[in-house]
């Protein structure tokens, strides 16, 4: 196959800017906010790095176009493909299947069809735009065909994979009727990157049990064929973060300031603030969360107006039929409790069903006494990150579930299992009651984490990891 232009090349499900086509067919567009585009940005630019994904938009095809100082390649769904690779086998199979079957996977032929046409587009667009022994960084779990694919295309080059939810147990992921096919997929990387240590293992024990291929550590070898030698790929843990730099500095304008002043005045200066972020997904605990703050309520250990709880659930997967199902029963739970706790013009939960701008998000993180991370199940949980990276006046608390990948480095967090509600309502009341001094030591060594293990590092880790994998042209940043 021809070689492109571009020494390092991102393919990844969505494109990193937002387009939008003019009446008179122009194109116009705008960054999406996320750490994943601010920590490659630099490292695109310098090495005229191309960026393959999905517009977003059913139907949209486009050449390849410069924008955001890099080269953005649109792969087109159709509103088939849309419906049976993304909400279906991505979304409907891959990620319950992935979180510990919260709810139950369905398993269609027809969407593992079309997951696997698209992963083949997909291959096929990064394989026309990588120069020559370039580098390849494929991300996240509706992609996990692409390595082997480009593999078969353009050995020439090197492949990297970031999965950023969790991958599941062996006993777990042998539920897929095509886990060797999503397992040979991901071992045509070089490079296959996880969020958690517990990821990477399962992952090799899947390799072991299901294609018996020699494992030692944390490398596997693939044997070689006819005049190729055997080749090695790699399996280990790289934990992302935030921007952690930028967002402490936003936490600290006069504006983010006078904006939290702002929030806590309008819930009427409640003598506690407990916050929850998160997308509306089953995956995050939410309903978890509500039963206990309800509990604690019923019990008399809070009361309203002295304590008020903030839920922002932005809009996540709204075609998916548990999504919907999970919006409703979260508006029933918020209401009863408002009902049965809340007085007149002060509700116990207040429930934002909305998406916020960074700056919104920063003020309600300086704000809230008790930050609640009550997942699940979570790959990593960048809230939690994002709280304390806001917390330059070192206070507030943060609860956060054992099963995020946070958990693993933020050891100063107060940690619970969400299933256990009389756990995770102590703790909150732990939280809410902790020594002043305490918690400013447990947020300075969490702080100090965050800071010092941002979005860069964690690419600039991955990235030379890869480097040493096979010679490359790639300079990173």
């Amino acid at each position: 196959m021809p070689a492109g232009d571009h020494d390092f090349v991102v393919v990844a499900n969505r494109l990193p800017v937002d387009i939008t086509v003019e009446p008179d067919g122009a194109l116009s567009w705008e960054r999406s906010p996320g750490g994943l585009v601010t920590a490659l940005a630099p490292i695109m630019q310098k090495n005229a790095g191309a960026w393959v994904g999905w517009s977003g938009s059913a139907g949209f095809e486009h050449e390849p176009f410069d924008g955001e100082g890099m080269r953005l390649w649109p792969v087109p769904l159709s509103e088939q493909e849309v419906a049976d690779f993304y909400e279906g086998f991505s979304n409907a199979t891959l990620w319950p299947l992935y979180h510990d079957v919260i709810v139950a996977p369905e398993f269609h032929r027809t969407w593992w069809n079309a997951y696997v046409a698209v992963n083949r587009r997909f291959a096929a667009a990064a394989a026309e735009a990588v120069a020559p022994g370039g580098t390849v960084w494929v991300h996240d779990y509706q992609l996990q065909l692409v390595p082997a694919v480009l593999r078969l295309l353009r050995p020439d080059v090197k492949i990297g994979f970031f999965n950023h939810i969790p991958f599941p147990p062996v006993e777990i992921f042998g539920q897929l009727p095509w886990r060797r096919q999503v397992v040979d997929g991901l071992l045509g990387a070089d490079l296959v990157g996880f969020q958690r240590p517990g990821d990477a293992s399962n992952f090799l024990r899947a390799v072991r049990r299901l294609t018996g291929m020699q494992v030692r550590g944390p490398q596997v070898t693939i044997p070689g064929r006819w005049s190729r030698p055997d080749r090695q790929v790699r399996a280990q843990a790289f934990p992302i973060s935030i921007d952690a730099t930028s967002f402490d500095e936003l936490a600290r304008t006069p504006a983010v300031l006078a904006r939290a002043k702002e929030i806590r005045k309008n819930l009427n200066n409640p003598e506690v603030l407990l916050l929850g972020v998160d997308r509306l997904d089953y995956t995050k605990g939410i309903r978890h969360r509500l039963k206990a703050f309800g509990e604690l309520l019923e019990d008399g250990q809070l009361r309203v107006p002295e304590a008020c709880m903030v839920q922002v659930a932005s809009p996540s997967r709204e075609r998916v039929e548990q999504y919907r199902q999970l919006r409703d029963e979260v508006e029933v739970t918020v209401g009863r409790i408002n009902g049965d706790y809340g007085t007149l013009g002060r509700a116990a939960v207040h429930y934002l069903h909305h998406s916020y701008p960074m700056e919104e998000m920063a003020a309600l993180y300086r704000a809230a006494d008790v930050m609640l991370v009550t997942s699940l199940r979570d790959g990593m949980n960048l809230v939690a990150k994002e709280y304390i990276a806001a917390r330059s006046d070192l206070g507030g608390a943060l609860v956060l579930s054992e099963f995020t990948g946070a958990a693993d480095e933020l050891h100063q967090a107060l940690q619970i299992n969400p299933h256990d509600i009389d756990g995770t309502k102590a703790t909150i009341m732990r939280a809410i009651g902790i020594d002043p001094r305490e918690g400013r030591r447990r947020m300075r060594s969490m702080r100090r984490r965050v800071l010092q293990h941002d979005v860069q590092r964690w690419a600039d880790d991955f990235l030379g990891y890869l480097a040493m994998s096979a010679p490359s042209h790639l300079e990173h940043a």
